[in-house]
């Protein structure tokens, strides 16, 4: 078993920290500041993304909501998305399978 408490992880802003990454899924854990945000992006996977501490907005399609501690969103693979820190925020993104069908490291 291997476990983690992420209130108490080092995460620098900028720096995501990989948990663990297996073909089944990559756990990484970002530290967001308020006002920052991940611009939009997509990714290749299954996207699952956990606010852990803070408050954090989804943006996708021109929709928007908001979530803080114990919010959980979920976006299919490919779709272009936004996430904005309200507040200082870590959040915990779970990608899979990884690396997805697509995958720069899959060519």
């Amino acid at each position: 078993m291997e476990t983690w408490d992420l209130a108490s992880l080092d995460i620098e802003p900028h720096q995501p920290a990989v948990l663990r990454s297996d073909p089944e899924a990559r756990a990484i854990v970002i530290n967001l500041p308020a006002g920052e945000q991940l611009q939009e992006h997509q990714v290749h996977e299954r996207a699952w993304v956990v606010v852990a501490a803070g408050d954090v907005e989804f943006e996708q399609d021109g929709s928007t909501v908001s979530g803080g501690a114990g919010f959980v969103a979920h976006f299919d693979p490919n779709a272009r998305h936004v996430v904005r820190a309200t507040r200082d925020a870590r959040i915990l993104l779970f990608l899979a399978p990884w690396p997805g069908e697509g995958h720069p490291s899959q060519r």
